[in-house]
């Protein structure tokens, strides 16, 4: 068994909650910026704010020399991780209700789980962490139903659409970084990749009418660089490498709880019952999707 196949170290449960709460937030600055940016200018935006904040520290330990040796895998999963989802996520947002959107993110660690079967990876078939898995994604749903969950119009329709096709990305991406990137440095993968994406969307949001940006709608975009996408990375990176590439999406159980969370204490949001029933239920589903039932963590290795 390797130490990924063993489970969760005590530095991979801190990096767990990490991006359970970084990208959590994710959904909040996202809604705010897209009020008056149009989708492509948040994508560039963000990106290139990230790609800018790494950029001094991959420049000074070489790491960017070494991510350009291998410029195709970067990337490509600067496309299925930034690229296509950070668009997607952003037009669907603008049709969507934040629950939904988080329930159907949700579904990553189940699309992460059928990509490591196709793989022929039959560990992550064993009956206590799948059983996690499902118990996990039903917290989920018990956290985000409630009325006018599922619209009916067109394009919700098509923005639910949208953010499978995220989730599915969103799974796809950590394969890449496990497998095809394992021995480049993360930082320089990922300011190559930031740049890449932001250079890519950069003719697409000057071109793109919107509104004239309120400071609220600015400051969510300047975080959303920073803090969910340049430090989020960095720690989405060593998590992947801690725990693997099936066991790390499980945050993203965790994400919509943060968000309806920061709804309740920052915009005045309803307190939920199926958020205090739901939450529970969630925690128990990735405690088993994670450890298997070990009630210890596992040793760091050294």
């Amino acid at each position: 068994m390797n130490a990924q196949q063993a489970g969760f170290t005590k530095k991979g449960w801190i990096l767990f909650a990490v991006m359970a709460f970084v990208w959590g937030i994710t959904y909040l600055f996202i809604k705010e910026a897209v009020a008056t940016f149009g989708p492509p200018a948040v994508v560039s935006g963000r990106t290139l704010l990230g790609g800018l904040v790494l950029l001094p520290f991959a420049l000074r330990s070489g790491a960017l020399n070494a991510a350009w040796k291998h410029w195709p895998w970067v990337l490509a999963f600067g496309l299925v991780e930034m690229g296509g989802p950070f668009l997607l996520l952003s037009h669907a947002e603008t049709q969507l209700p934040s629950g939904l959107t988080g329930l159907l993110v949700a579904t990553v660690p189940l699309f992460a789980v059928i990509i490591a079967l196709l793989r022929g990876d039959r560990s992550a078939l064993a009956p206590v962490r799948l059983g996690g898995l499902l118990v996990g994604f039903a917290g989920v749903t018990i956290v985000v139903a409630g009325p006018g969950l599922f619209p009916h119009e067109p394009g919700s329709v098509i923005a639910i659409g949208e953010i499978l096709l995220t989730a599915v990305m969103y799974a796809i991406a950590p394969f890449i970084i496990a497998h095809k990137l394992a021995d480049v440095p993360s930082i320089g993968t990922i300011t190559l990749a930031l740049f890449a994406i932001g250079l890519g969307y950069l003719p697409a949001a000057l071109l793109t009418p919107h509104e004239p940006p309120t400071l609220r709608s600015a400051g969510s975009l300047v975080l959303l660089g920073v803090v969910c996408t340049a430090l989020a990375f960095v720690a989405f990176f060593a998590l992947i490498r801690e725990v693997g590439p099936v066991r790390a999406p499980l945050f993203t159980y965790i994400n919509p709880i943060v968000a309806i969370v920061l709804g309740t204490v920052l915009v005045d949001e309803p307190l939920t019952p199926g958020l205090l029933i739901g939450f529970p239920v969630i925690l128990i589903g990735c405690w088993f999707a994670a450890t298997g039932g070990r009630l210890k963590p596992r040793a760091l290795q050294l």
